[in-house]
């Protein structure tokens, strides 16, 4: 079996909606899917356990589904745990629902936009046949344990696809020469330890981890959440103290 190619796909800067954010302008033209990221500008911030007041914040998440496009009747976040639990929806949606302890999605719904927080950790976006989505927050301790796995899997069950049908992007997160590990995160992700601190490429980690699966299409993005810190928020770089951006993915309601 031949071996996917991992191609760059660069997310573009998108005006409109008193939004700030990037998207993969490809996907919307070439399969009517939104797909995207939030970004900085104007102190954006979308974390879900910030001490902004309650209603400041929930227009700001209101603001982000009339901004991706009209007929986004409904809109899924989570409260997440770094763990490799989905959840899934199928068929209609309507309103604002926040999960607990999900760090990924998984629908076939059109008018739904599934988002998920991020600041360092990788958005990693899947399309399958027909329109079926997933989207995965994808941190070191939940590419240890195994969501990109589970979310293809997840996502091939609901699509009824193989992976070779899906498309992949690693999407806006911190570079692997920004972000340096000991030797015990190597070792859960990589399966072996170096003596000392050593750079850790997440985003090289799953696409490696998606040919092994057999999916069709990945791309990846070259932005770093800490390098192009003045465009995206990083965990790291600010050492804890950033925000959160919503990284967002639905099948636009013809």
């Amino acid at each position: 079996m031949t071996e996917t190619a991992v191609r760059v796909l660069a997310e573009r800067a998108v005006a409109g909606g008193g939004v700030p954010r990037y998207e993969l302008t490809e996907w919307r033209e070439e399969y009517g899917v939104a797909a995207g990221v939030t970004a900085r500008d104007h102190a954006f911030d979308l974390s879900l356990h910030s001490e902004t007041p309650i209603g400041t914040a929930m227009g700001r998440w209101q603001a982000l589904r009339h901004a991706v496009g009209a007929g986004f009747e409904a809109m899924v976040v989570s409260r997440q745990v770094h763990g490799c639990e989905l959840g899934v929806y199928q068929g209609q949606a309507s309103g604002f629902l926040i999960r607990d302890g999900l760090d990924g999605h998984v629908s076939d719904a059109a008018g739904l936009l599934l988002a998920v927080t991020v600041a360092d950790c990788i958005p990693v976006y899947l399309l399958a046949p027909g329109g079926s989505l997933g989207l995965l927050h994808a941190g070191w301790r939940g590419v240890a344990g195994g969501i990109l796995e589970r979310g293809v899997q997840t996502l091939c069950e609901v699509a009824g696809a193989s992976p070779a049908e899906l498309v992949m992007h690693c999407g806006i997160g911190i570079c692997g020469a920004c972000y340096e590990v000991g030797p015990e995160v190597s070792e859960a992700v990589l399966g072996h330890a170096p003596a000392e601190a050593t750079a850790l490429d997440l985003r090289d980690v799953l696409t490696n981890r998606a040919q092994v699966l057999g999916v069709g299409q990945i791309t990846t993005s070259p932005w770093c959440s800490a390098h192009d810190n003045d465009r995206f928020y990083s965990h790291r770089r600010s050492g804890g103290a950033d925000g959160r951006m919503a990284a967002y993915l639905g099948r636009v309601p013809t």
